[in-house]
């Protein structure tokens, strides 16, 4: 059973991945147009301040979701919350590093 999202958070929503550019990743978020679909998935329960990292559909790390949004986020998909995120507009080199992979987040779930 998914559980409810926690209050006050929505069930899609907007956002910006962050950590796009370590490793291969810049190449990776330059490859991705709109509509692609993308796996989000948490830390292991033992982390003390899990991510929920942005893989790419071939399962390469193209970066995380912001910290606030890892806050509830990671804990909530560990408990059978199930997410699908989709890329928005990817972004050339000319933006800041944070804001190059927009992506729309939909939560499943009781309420959603």
């Amino acid at each position: 059973m998914i559980p409810p999202l926690p209050q006050d958070q929505p069930a899609t929503f907007e956002t910006f991945v962050h950590g796009t550019i370590f490793g291969d990743r810049t190449a990776l978020a330059a490859g991705l147009r709109e509509g692609d679909e993308l796996v989000l998935i948490p830390d292991p329960p033992m982390e003390d301040d899990p991510n929920v990292w942005v893989h790419v559909s071939s399962g390469d790390v193209v970066g995380h979701l912001p910290p606030d949004i890892n806050q509830w986020m990671a804990t909530w998909l560990l408990r059978g919350g199930s997410a699908r995120a989709t890329v928005l507009k990817a972004h050339g080199q000319d933006v800041p590093s944070y804001k190059r992979l927009e992506v729309q987040i939909q939560c499943a779930g009781p309420d959603a």
